[in-house]
């Protein structure tokens, strides 16, 4: 998972889903700052880091063995050049087509050239929505 010059926010996305379907706590984790915030759609809150590396683990060991992550941005805002927010569809599933059932919003900072998150927030769709974004 290396870093390119102008990291794009493709290319962060892209390294997240690589960890995931790697099940890489660690570099799963690395994609976010050392004092980040994880909101998941069961309502749990993690902090750091660490705390995303440790509950990752124990995620791609038992919950989520063997998944892969589909992701696709479908808002970009840029308030400046070292900030992004970012929403996203996207699913965690095994086979062949993952369907899209979340919502994702990744802000993001531009960090020695890199987009690390600093804040996540992981909503469940409604079905409206899921019908909606049928991936």
């Amino acid at each position: 998972m290396t870093v390119k010059d102008e990291d794009r926010v493709e290319d962060f996305l892209e390294r997240i889903r690589q960890a995931w379907d790697a099940g890489d706590a660690a570099g799963y984790a690395a994609q976010f700052a050392e004092d980040a915030s994880y909101v998941i759609f069961m309502g749990d809150a993690m902090f750091g880091r660490a705390a995303i590396a440790q509950t990752h683990h124990e995620v791609f060991t038992r919950w989520q063995k063997g998944t892969r992550m589909a992701v696709k941005p479908v808002n970009v805002r840029m308030p400046n050049e070292f900030t992004a927010v970012v929403t996203t569809v996207g699913g965690i599933g095994t086979g062949d087509r993952i369907k899209f059932d979340k919502f994702q919003t990744f802000t993001l900072h531009r960090r020695e050239g890199r987009w690390e998150c600093v804040a996540f927030q992981n909503t469940e769709m409604s079905r409206r929505s899921k019908r909606a974004y049928r991936s």
